[in-house]
């Protein structure tokens, strides 16, 4: 399982389809950072919403890499479809891992991030808001990203329709008028969560809800990748 995942690794940044995801990171980074200062929190909640839908692609990305019979041949390698998923699935949360690293950093380098005034949070917590915000949305943006590849969709135009409209309707469903707002992951909400103080209670249940999300995100991939086995 380890072999596969460096496989897939390898293949994702020899081919320089790493390259595309981590670009569009960078530029709408600096877009947003370049529109004036902003606490670290509300900063980091912002950016951490809109790396959802770049983390996303990417795993896409990183999972159609493999060519189909590459895939069957790695299933029969690791002898068992929950392995294959799953090595699948690390590989891509340890691509997104270096993109957070990026938009952790970035607003430093081109002073996107003021420093706190008096009443305002200690800067302390709006990074670790920051910090908490990118990891939590890393899981479902995997999770949408690979509901939308090639293993599950099939076809390139249905699966960006997938990717597409899962961004789509995570801001929709994540607007504060919405009734059911856990159909989507919480992307809103985090933003939300990460403007001024830490409260946990909040901070708890956003958590609890992504991980729920991802858990039945994953298990619908899982079920529908077994079904195409």
């Amino acid at each position: 399982m380890i072999a596969l995942i460096r496989m897939r690794l390898a293949g994702f940044v020899h081919t320089g389809r790493a390259a595309a995801p981590l670009l569009a990171a960078l530029v709408v980074l600096s877009v947003l950072y370049g529109g004036g200062q902003a606490q670290a929190g509300e900063a980091y909640g912002v950016s951490a919403a809109i790396l959802f839908v770049v983390l996303a692609w990417q795993t896409k990305v990183l999972l159609d890499v493999e060519p189909d019979v590459q895939r069957r041949l790695g299933l029969v390698a690791v002898g068992s479809a929950g392995r294959e998923v799953a090595a699948g699935l690390v590989a891509a949360v340890l691509a997104g891992l270096p993109v957070v690293l990026v938009a952790l950093v970035l607003p430093w380098v081109v002073g996107g991030v003021t420093t706190p005034r008096a009443g305002d949070p200690p800067l302390s917590t709006g990074i670790a808001l920051g910090v908490w915000a990118h990891l939590l949305l890393l899981l479902p943006a995997v999770a949408l990203g690979a509901l939308s590849s090639r293993a599950v969709t099939t076809q390139a135009a249905r699966g960006l329709a997938v990717l597409v409209s899962g961004a789509v309707f995570t801001i929709v469903f994540g607007l504060k008028s919405f009734p059911v707002p856990w159909l989507a992951p919480p992307v809103m909400t985090t933003a939300r969560d990460t403007v001024g103080a830490a409260h946990l209670p909040a901070l708890a249940g956003a958590t609890a809800w992504g991980l729920a999300w991802t858990a039945a995100a994953v298990a619908a991939y899982a079920t529908l990748r077994r079904s195409r086995a």
